[in-house]
């Protein structure tokens, strides 16, 4: 039986396919100016990943752990030399895998097939929009050739490569802001041409201060379109598997009232961040890593996931951080629903 645990894990810091302007990475520009130094804020130009040796002696100790689930990200998981050997050990190790990626890598044969010789469990690939042209604006590629079109075909060669297996799943994530509500509808009906498994839309999530804050984040104005939109999703009956029917609500309550309780938390419980210096989080949540205190700090360096992650408790804790970055984690934590899917989105009971 696998474990209760599912482990975000972002292995490297480094993403050459995209410089998408509202990275939670952060931008390299702005970086090159000036290197992040508050706790759990990321880089794409961190110069303190972990080793390719110290990935894999934790990766060891996944097997004898709670942990059943590991979602590998980035930067660019498939861009590290070492992933397929990765994957394998993971495998082995009898977890469950899940690649998230920007896909244009799974143009790539020596890439794409061994995800589906090795049984990775699902790809998750990013792509915005239906539009190429609003796609590509805010995930700029960083080389020509490696834009929406390029992504669009790595979805379709890995499908293409799957055949009639059942595995990998394959989806697609697009992050929703005011200026492309449109894509709730626009984004799954694609997923659905191209012969994917499911498809999730999730708010944008950028803290108050963010530079496109204002021009990005969802308001409270946009909740009566938002609403009619993700009504209009589910009433569209795809051949592909969606969030909850829960999830629009708990997105409205995010952008409604963006702090709150969460009574149950999955964090530090069902679900934990690790970022590509091995720092461990117990989610991904910014205002949780900022109220994390120092002493609560934990690495995968030199540790094993057994003593990293006890077994659930039969009561998980309160937060009173709720925020987008909670409702972003949902899908994930009710990934199961993707996996076991064998037909058509169905109303939820």
């Amino acid at each position: 039986m696998k474990g209760p645990i599912s482990v975000l894990w972002g292995l490297r810091s480094f993403c050459a396919s995209h410089g998408c302007l509202a990275c939670y990475f952060g931008t390299i520009p702005e970086h090159r100016e000036q290197m992040p130094t508050a706790p759990g804020v990321l880089s794409h130009l961190s110069p303190n990943d972990l080793t390719t040796a110290e990935v894999f002696a934790f990766a060891k100790t996944l097997a004898h752990s709670p942990v059943g689930r590991v979602f590998l990200a980035g930067g660019e998981p498939l861009l590290w030399k070492p992933i397929i050997k990765l994957i394998q050990v993971l495998k082995a190790g009898g977890l469950e895998v899940v690649v998230c990626t920007s896909g244009v890598a799974l143009n790539q044969p020596d890439l794409r097939e061994p995800l589906v010789e090795l049984g990775v469990d699902a790809v998750s690939v990013s792509l915005d929009s239906a539009d190429p042209a609003y796609n590509d604006r805010w995930r700029p590629p960083r080389r020509e050739g490696d834009g929406w079109e390029a992504v669009v075909s790595g979805i379709s060669a890995l499908i293409q490569a799957r055949s009639c297996a059942p595995r990998p799943k394959v989806g697609i994530y697009s992050v929703i802001t005011r200026l492309n509500l449109a894509d709730v509808v626009a984004v799954p009906e694609l997923a659905a041409s191209l012969g994917c498994d499911y498809a999730v839309p999730q708010p944008i999530a950028l803290d108050p201060g963010h530079k496109l804050a204002d021009t990005l984040s969802l308001t409270p104005e946009q909740l009566p379109q938002l609403r009619q939109r993700f009504k209009d999703l589910y009433s569209a009956n795809l051949p592909i598997t969606l969030p909850s029917r829960t999830y629009p609500g708990q997105i409205a309550s995010a952008v409604a009232q963006p702090t709150g309780l969460v009574p149950g938390c999955f964090g530090g419980d069902t679900l934990f961040f690790i970022e590509p210096d091995g720092t461990v989080w117990d989610c991904p949540s910014s205002l949780k890593i900022a109220a994390t205190p120092p002493q609560r700090q934990r690495t995968i360096k030199d540790a094993k996931a057994q003593d990293l992650f006890p077994a659930p408790a039969a009561c998980a804790a309160d937060c009173s951080l709720f925020s987008v970055d909670c409702v972003n984690m949902w899908p994930l934590t009710g990934f199961d629903r993707i996996l076991t899917a064998a037909g058509p989105e169905a109303p939820d009971a």
